[in-house]
């Protein structure tokens, strides 16, 4: 009997210390919330994304005279923030759309001599759907929440990580043409990209971030089972900026954006965040998407909270985003 009770006080104790082990590298793996000192300017985010919504763009629809004057406008933000082009200018021809029509790239090269070698995709896109075909008052579609709201996070990034040069791998930054057509822009330059063996590591589409959601989480990602970015950028942030939105799953959002073309050239996380769940703007793709309905101290916020989750994603030694099997 007393043979039995010291090998049972020494499995306990043997136990004790395995747990004690296994919660040590647990926590090593798990990384503390990064601090991020830059602020966004909000009175930036408001003037960049009143112009990209403005009547003058004509709703931006892919092809017109409107989404020139947006192209000059995106391509004049990269150039005034050191962003360069990834191809011999920032214009990226589309190769399935019948006029010229054009995604806007630019590359922020990282600062490891190593990981720069692979890449972060920030995107969104620029085009929306023009304008109203039969007789009415306004007959512009300003396209403000679709998509110019992903398009001013995207270029306040932009502005953050050249400012800052905290990237260590390279960023990759895309204004999609002709997403409105059926993901035409993403899907001509997926093709390009894979002829150069082009290295993702994964992809952050932003889309419709214009308004809040009333849940308690900052945005939703789509697919949010396919990897463990939800919870990658929760740990990244510190906070509940993720959640798992069930419209986004029923409604299958994961293969209707950009992210999508990526996702199926190259297999690695690519997937959507957005505030957009159904229930608090009631104008897609309606005239009404216009700038006075976006919650500005909003979009401010939510890039200003994104800022922790992109340097880290940039910046980790390995790949710690991974698809789910």
């Amino acid at each position: 009997m007393k043979k039995l009770y010291f090998l049972l006080l020494f499995a306990l104790l043997a136990c004790k210390s395995n747990t004690t082990t296994v919660s040590e590298k647990e926590s090593k793996s798990i990384s503390e919330p990064l601090e991020i000192t830059y602020k966004v300017n909000e009175a930036e985010v408001s003037d960049f994304l009143k112009y990209l919504s403005s009547d003058e763009l004509e709703g931006r629809e892919t092809g017109t005279k409107g989404i020139e004057k947006a192209a000059v406008f995106l391509e004049d933000f990269f150039k005034k923030n050191n962003v360069k082009p990834y191809f011999s200018s920032y214009r990226d021809t589309l190769t399935n759309f019948k006029s010229p029509a054009y995604n806007i790239v630019g590359v922020l090269e990282g600062t490891d001599p190593m990981l720069k070698k692979e890449f972060v995709v920030l995107s969104a896109h620029y085009d929306h759907i023009g304008l109203e075909k039969k007789q009415q008052e306004d007959v512009i579609n300003n396209g403000a929440n679709d998509d110019a709201s992903g398009v001013t996070a995207v270029a306040q990034m932009a502005k953050y990580f050249s400012e800052t040069k905290s990237n260590k791998r390279s960023i990759l930054l895309i204004f999609f043409a002709g997403e409105e057509k059926g993901l035409l822009g993403s899907k001509s330059l997926v093709q390009k990209l894979q002829k150069q063996n082009f290295n993702l590591y994964a992809q952050l589409n932003i889309e419709m971030i214009g308004v809040p959601m009333k849940r308690d989480y900052l945005a939703y990602i789509t697919g949010f089972d396919k990897s463990n970015m939800a919870e990658k950028i929760n740990e990244y942030t510190g906070k509940k900026t993720i959640g798992f939105l069930p419209k986004e799953a029923e409604y299958q959002l994961f293969y209707r954006s950009d992210n999508y073309s990526f996702y199926e050239a190259f297999r690695k996380p690519c997937q959507s965040i957005s505030t957009f769940d159904f229930e608090n703007f009631d104008f897609y793709h309606h005239v009404s998407d216009e700038f006075k309905l976006i919650d500005i101290p909003h979009m401010t916020s939510f890039i200003q909270e994104f800022l922790p989750a992109v340097t880290k994603i940039a910046t980790t030694p390995t790949q710690e985003i991974t698809m789910n099997k």
